[in-house]
């Protein structure tokens, strides 16, 4: 009994395995060496990274990033030199009111 528990086992296993079988590379891909399967991984990979990049610079460009950045600036700058003028002439007129 025991014996055949271990038939079936054994024979649901492998018809099983049959399932999981490993595809067979092609002649060409045994043949490259493993420097050519590096670079073309490196290739690959580099490709990727561009595609990638590109793909956030575009949705960068869509959020008009630039232009805000700009009227921040310009924004500041020209609250900052009204407050820098101010404090001059406060300076100016500490040192020179006595004359």
């Amino acid at each position: 009994m025991k014996l055949l528990v271990v038939a079936v086992l054994v024979a649901l296993l492998a018809l099983s395995a049959e399932g999981f079988r490993v595809t067979r590379q092609t002649e060409e891909e045994e043949q490259a060496g493993t420097l050519t399967r590096i670079t073309d991984k490196v290739k690959s990979l580099y490709q990727d990274g561009v595609s990638t990049a590109s793909g956030y610079l575009e949705s960068i460009k869509g959020l008009k990033l630039e232009e805000k950045a700009k009227t921040i600036y310009l924004d500041t700058s020209m609250v900052v030199s009204t407050y820098a003028n101010i404090a001059h002439d406060q300076i100016y007129h500490f040192f020179y009111a006595q004359q």
